[in-house]
This record gives structure tokens, sequence and C-alpha cells, in this order.
């Protein structure tokens, strides 16, 4: 098995997957800018890459050389999708498969998958030996959260770790508290001591609450843990993972890089995905600046690229 996590340097930082965010123009922007240590695709249905679906699906998948390490996310609840998807996600090349366990979105739910698995003690079981058959060669590891509706790592965290997967990422709040509350890091110290007891060799992450690369280090010194991944501090800091990215940056710079971001969508998404996605982050690069608001009204007004480029090129003449 080629097993990448176990070259990682302590503490690793990773990226967080988010569906709508993380796409391959960001990760491409991300991997030129200020690369993480491990990448994430947003995460894809196992069902919808055994339909007929699966076409429109791939364009999760897609990934560039500049990327490695980076894991292919996937969720669902019948194990022969998620052996199948497994393997084509080893025949596709990426380094790892990870299942979340955590996503709290009703839709997934709704399909006994992402936080709804949490504490299903035996389908899960089931979940990560199809992974393993599916991808014989590749490390499988799970995203998950605290507990549900409550606390639950006595019982939820070694059960996980009897499962021998390669890695697990706890994103430190349970289902119910959604992000409506701080991330418990004081649970953090306890889930590395509960991975030492259990004698298994699985990396431990942390997500939850990282501002910058500087916080990350200094979680991870606290809490012992193998790695940190960030997730909402990306937005409007593709230097996130650079040395730069804790320090303010110029505010013409973040602009360029907006334009390059739109225009890499419109060239690798424009035939899959509305432009209206590009909107979230249009939101996040234009703000704490003279004129922002002005700026942000005519970018949310924008139907493509070029009117994107139009309207940071007259504010920066300005």
């Amino acid at each position: 098995m080629r097993n990448f996590w176990r070259k990682l340097k302590k503490p690793f930082f990773c990226l967080a997957p988010m569906a709508d965010v993380t796409d391959y123009p960001f990760r491409q922007i991300i991997a030129k800018y200020g690369k993480p240590d491990v990448f994430w695709t947003e995460f894809t249905s196992a069902d919808g890459l055994c339909s007929v679906g699966k076409k429109k699906l791939l364009i999760n998948f897609k990934f560039s050389k500049n990327e490695h390490p980076i894991v292919a996310q996937i969720f669902g609840s019948k194990p022969e999708n998620i052996k199948k998807a497994s393997a084509l996600c080893q025949k596709m090349g990426f380094d790892g498969v990870d299942i979340n366990m955590g996503c709290p979105d009703r839709s997934v739910e709704r399909q006994n998958s992402g936080a709804k698995m949490i504490g299903n003690f035996k389908l899960v079981e089931e979940i990560i030996k199809a992974a393993k058959v599916g991808a014989p060669k590749l490390p499988i590891s799970v995203k998950t959260r605290i507990g549900y509706s409550k606390v639950e790592i006595d019982t939820w965290i070694p059960f996980l770790l009897e499962q021998n997967i390669s890695a697990l990422t706890v994103h430190l709040r349970t289902r119910k508290e959604m992000s409506k509350v701080p991330a418990h890091w004081e649970y953090a110290k306890k889930i590395v001591e509960l991975r030492d007891k259990s004698g298994k060799d699985t990396l431990i992450i942390f997500n939850g609450d990282v501002v910058d690369l500087e916080d990350a280090k200094q979680k991870a010194k606290e809490s012992g843990c193998d790695g940190v991944m960030l997730g909402r501090a990306i937005f409007g800091n593709p230097l996130l993972f650079s040395e730069l990215g804790s320090k303010a940056q110029h505010i013409s710079r973040k602009l360029k890089i907006l334009v390059e971001h739109t225009k890499l969508f419109e060239k690798h998404l424009g035939k899959h995905k509305n432009f209206a996605v590009m909107k979230k982050h249009f939101k996040a690069y234009v703000n704490g600046f003279d004129g922002a608001k002005e700026l942000r009204v005519k970018l949310m007004a924008a139907k493509n690229a070029i009117e994107v480029k139009l309207a940071v090129d007259n504010f920066l003449k300005s």
C-alpha cells in the first residue's frame, strides 16, 4: 500500500474539503500561492459515481500533478458503491480515500451518510471495509465530528480507531452544534490520548476555528495532534499556507489573484457550474479596505471573467 501519510513531517497542515469552494480552480490558485501539506477534493457521492450521472460528478475529481498529495473524499451508506467509488479513486491516481462521516447537510443525512453515520457502528465498519477492498493500494481515512447531538468521544473515537484507518480528522463540534458554537479544542488532548491508549498508529487531525497557520501550529503543539485542517480561514486568503498568509496582503495583489481565480473557474468549470458559485469568493476577497463595498456590488453583478477583470482594473486605476 502507498501510504503518503507516513512521509509527512509533523505537524502537517491540510486544506478542508468544502463543497463549491475547494474546487479544482481554487486548489490551483492555492497550489500556486501557498500549498498545504495535503489537499482534499470536494466531497462526492459514491452512489452518484456509480450511477448514470457519473460524468457530471467527475469534475469534482479533476486534479493536477501540483496538488499531490491529494485525497479524494466520498460519502455514502451503500458498501458496494463505496467499494466501487474507492476503486475509481485508486484508478484515477489519488493518494488516499477519505470517507465523510461528519457533514450535517440534511440531503446527505437522508441517505444515512455524513454525520448520520456517527454511532452507526455496524454500517460504518462495513463501509470502511468496503473502501479498503475497493482501493487496497491506498490509505483509507475518515473525517467526522465529536458526536451527533452530544459529545461521544469515549465511544465513537475508540471505535473508529479499531478500524485501522490511516488518518482520522475530527471536527471539534457535534452535528447538533453545526458551527454555531466555538470548536471544542478542550477535547483535543483527550482524543490524542485515546489514540495513544489504543495502540494504533492512526494519525489524528483536528479541524475547527483555526484562523491561520500560526494558530494551527500553536493548536498542534498544545494538543499533541499530528495535523491541523484549515477551512474557512482560506476564504479571501489564497496565501494562507504560505509564510505571508497571516500578514496583511497588498490589496492590488489580492485583487489580481481574484481575477486569475475567476478566469480559471470559467475555463475549467464554466460548462459545469453556475458562475454564481464565484460570488462567495468575491465577498471574501473584497472586504476591509476603502471602496470594497462599491467594488463588491459591481462584482456581484458580473456575469463572466471579462466583467470581473474590467471592474477590478477600473478600481485599481482609481
